[in-house]
């Protein structure tokens, strides 16, 4: 296990918003917070990314410095996960490079250095040739790759990832579907993911948590055990629409 949230409750005003919700997430794993909109999904990752401080309850994360399967509370501390919201938020006026560099920048690397720390990864991204162009010359797909390498260089532990593909076209989601299989593989990055979508949800996760209620809570824990990477003929097995018709009871 590499990072925990237990008991997190949550309020605003007299409106409860999250009720006593605990999961985890290990080495390794894509783990997926599914909701219907406006459940608390964002005000949970807002949580644990330490941007705000639960009512009630903890968030800590595995501390290497310490002896094994130590843990250090990090509640309402920013800067220990990286956090990629919806929109990519590439700045305009930035190439890909400099975009790609500004955690690095932000925490006070040199800028040399911090190229030579992200160029190396361009190619990993599939974002070779790309380092000098300017965000209005990507496609889509592209500009979300560029915001996930600009997370990665923020922490390469642990990243929570608001609708990550929401904004991406059918054709052009289903490609980085595929490509983010791989890569998370390739960097061993521990990645919480928030959707909507039971079928991407499926498709990509190790783990779901079912988010349900007014106030929220955790209404089931479901894992997914076939083999990764999953095609496009997992979309169409019967394990995948067992899956599917489970998650849809729950919701």
């Amino acid at each position: 296990m590499i990072l925990k949230a237990e008991h997190i409750s949550k309020s605003f005003g007299e409106k409860k918003i999250l009720d006593d919700i605990s999961i985890c997430l290990n080495e390794g794993e894509i783990v997926c917070i599914l909701g219907t909109s406006g459940v608390g999904k964002s005000t949970l990752f807002n949580i644990i990314s330490g941007l705000s401080k639960p009512d009630e309850g903890c968030v800590s994360i595995k501390d290497e410095g310490c002896k094994e399967n130590a843990f250090c509370d990090i509640t309402g501390k920013s800067g220990n996960i990286s956090y990629m919201l919806q929109k990519d938020l590439l700045l305009e006026h930035k190439s890909v490079i400099d975009n790609v560099c500004l955690p690095l920048l932000i925490q006070g690397v040199k800028k040399e250095e911090a190229k030579t720390k992200a160029l190396p990864l361009f190619d990993r991204f599939n974002l070779n040739g790309m380092e000098d162009k300017f965000p209005a010359q990507l496609s889509g797909g592209m500009r979300q790759r560029a915001a996930l390498l600009r997370t990665y260089m923020c922490g390469d532990k642990v990243a929570l990832l608001d609708e990550p593909f929401s904004a991406l076209d059918t054709l052009t989601r289903s490609e980085i579907h595929d490509w983010y299989l791989q890569i998370m593989d390739e960097i061993k990055l521990s990645t919480l993911f928030i959707t909507h979508d039971i079928d991407e949800a499926i498709l990509l996760s190790d783990r779901i948590y079912i988010l349900k209620g007014r106030p929220a809570k955790i209404a089931a824990e479901i894992e997914i055990c076939e083999q990764k990477p999953r095609n496009g003929d997992f979309l169409l097995s019967e394990e995948f629409l067992k899956y599917k018709r489970e998650i849809k009871a729950l919701l």
